[in-house]
C-alpha cells in the first residue's frame, strides 16, 4: 500500500477533526470506538499516538445493531446536513469510517450499508473514506438511503459529497450515555473540583444577591468561585449565558427556601458562611439544607443511576461493594454510561482498561489512577454529604479500587 494511502484511523481522526472540532464546545461530544486504540492497524502499519489522541476518547458504543467507528453529539454545520437545525437538540451522529487495506482497496459501499444501519437509532449518519475511491455508484447508493457521504484528502480536508436529512428515531440507553456527555451535565474532567454541596447551593443564593455573584461566594462561601460556578451549573442549578448567569428552577427553588427558612438570603449565606472549612457531614450538621443537597444531587441522572444499581447489587446480596465491583457490574448492564462516568478519557486509559470488543481488563480497575476524580471523588463525597452514601470520596491516587466501599446508607430490604 502507498504511504500516502488513508488509513481507516487516518480517514477517521481527519473527519473527527473536521466534524468535532472543538472539545471544550458546549453541547458537543464524540467518542471512537476502542478498536482505534491500537497501537498497530494494519499487519506492518503502526497507528501514530498523535492519531490515538486525536481519535481519543475511546468507548464501544452500540448504535442499531453494530458499533460506529464515531459516534457524537454536536449542532454540525450546515454543509454537513440536509437542515441546519433539529429541534432544540443537536442531532445524534454516526460515522464509518473506510481506508485503504493492506489489498489497496476500500469498501465503501459496505461502509454505507452500517451507517444505514445507524439510522435505527441515530439522527444523521455518515460513510467517511478517502475521496478518489468514492464512485458515483457509492453515492447513488448513500443517496438513496440516506447516509451522508464523506470525501477525505490525504492533506486532511473533509468534503461533504452527499449530506443526509436529519431524522428522528428512539434513544437506546448507550446513545442516552452519548448525549449525556453532551449536555451542560455531562461529566467532563472539570464538572465537580469541589467536594461539598454546600459551595454549589450558596451559588444561586449569590446570583441572586444584589452584589457582585463571584465576591459573595469568594467572601462568604468558597474561594475557588469558579468551581462553585461550575458545579452549581452541572447539577442544574444555573445557566450560563454569554454574558451573564441565570437561575434555573430548581435554582430558584433554593433561593425561595432560603427565603422561607431565613427570611433573606444574606440571612441564608450567613448560615454558609458558618459551615465554611467543615469537614462533618451536611446532613447532620444543617439538616434542612441536607434535604435541600439531596433533592439536588438526586436530579443529577448519574444519581440515580448509581442508587438504583446499588440497590439491585444490595438486593442481590452485595451490601457493601467496592468501586472495582461496582464499575463491574454497572458495566454489564451500561457499558457506555460506566466508562463515560467512571474512566478518564486519555488515550492511556481507555486503551488499558478496554480491550478492542470494549471489555474490561479487570487487573486495571485495582489501579486508582484511571478514575475519573470528579466521580470517584466530589460526586462521591457530595453523595456522602447529602446522606445518600455512606463513605466520603478519595483522589483517585489515593484509593485502593478493591477496598473503597460504595454502600447505600440508607438500603431497602425488599
Amino acid at each position: 500500500m502507498a504511504s500516502t494511502a488513508l488509513s481507516e484511523p487516518q480517514v477517521l481522526a481527519h473527519t473527527k477533526r473536521r466534524l468535532f472540532p472543538d472539545e471544550s464546545e458546549q453541547n458537543a461530544y464524540a467518542v471512537v470506538d476502542t478498536q482505534f486504540a491500537t497501537s498497530n492497524w494494519l499487519h506492518d502499519e503502526p497507528v501514530p499516538s498523535r492519531i490515538r489522541e486525536e481519535l481519543a476518547p475511546f468507548n464501544h458504543v452500540q448504535i442499531g445493531s453494530g458499533y460506529p467507528d464515531l459516534v457524537g453529539v454536536r449542532l454540525l454545520d450546515s454543509e454537513y446536513l440536509a437542515v441546519e437545525r433539529f429541534g432544540e437538540e443537536p442531532p445524534l451522529v454516526a460515522i464509518e469510517a473506510k481506508g485503504y487495506t493492506d489489498s489497496g482497496t476500500v469498501d465503501i459501499e459496505r461502509g454505507i450499508v452500517q451507517a444505514y444501519d445507524r439510522l435505527h437509532e441515530a439522527n444523521a449518519a455518515y460513510v467517511s473514506g478517502p475521496r478518489a475511491a468514492i464512485s458515483q455508484a457509492d453515492r447513488t447508493l448513500a443517496r438513496e438511503l440516506n447516509v451522508g457521504v464523506l470525501g477525505v484528502e490525504s492533506d486532511g480536508e473533509v468534503t461533504p459529497l452527499e449530506v443526509p436529512r436529519v431524522v428522528g428515531n428512539r434513544t437506546s440507553d448507550e446513545a442516552s450515555a452519548i448525549r449525556f456527555q453532551a449536555t451542560a451535565q455531562g461529566v467532563a474532567d472539570k464538572s465537580f473540583s469541589l467536594n461539598h454541596p454546600k459551595n454549589y447551593l450558596a451559588y444561586p443564593l449569590a446570583v441572586y444577591h444584589a452584589e457582585e455573584t463571584d465576591s459573595i461566594v469568594d467572601e462568604r462561601v468558597v474561594g475557588e468561585t469558579d468551581g462553585a460556578r461550575r458545579g452549581a451549573s452541572f447539577l442544574g442549578l444555573i445557566e450560563e449565558e454569554p454574558h451573564e448567569i441565570e437561575l434555573t428552577p430548581l435554582g430558584r427553588e433554593v433561593v425561595r427556601f432560603a427565603f422561607d427558612r431565613y427570611g433573606s438570603v444574606d440571612d441564608a449565606l450567613d448560615a454558609f458562611t458558618e459551615w465554611k472549612g467543615s469537614r462533618k457531614r451536611f446532613c447532620e450538621i444543617a439538616p434542612e439544607w441536607g434535604l435541600v443537597a439531596r433533592r439536588v444531587v438526586w436530579a443529577y441522572p448519574a444519581t440515580q443511576l448509581l442508587v438504583e444499581e446499588l440497590q439491585t447489587m444490595h438486593d442481590r446480596g452485595n451490601s457493601t461493594p467496592s468501586l472495582v465491583d461496582l464499575v463491574e457490574w454497572l458495566h454489564r448492564h451500561h457499558p457506555t454510561f460506566t466508562i463515560e462516568l467512571f474512566l478518564r478519557g486519555t488515550d492511556d486509559v481507555r486503551s488499558r482498561v478496554l480491550t478492542e470488543e470494549g471489555d474490561l481488563r479487570r487487573a486495571e480497575l485495582t489501579d486508582g489512577n484511571v478514575y475519573h476524580s470528579p466521580t470517584v471523588f466530589q460526586l462521591k463525597a457530595m453523595l456522602y454529604h447529602a446522606g445518600i452514601l455512606e463513605s466520603r470520596g478519595s483522589e483517585p491516587s489515593r484509593i485502593d479500587p478493591t477496598a473503597d466501599e460504595w454502600t447505600l446508607r440508607h438500603p431497602l430490604n425488599t
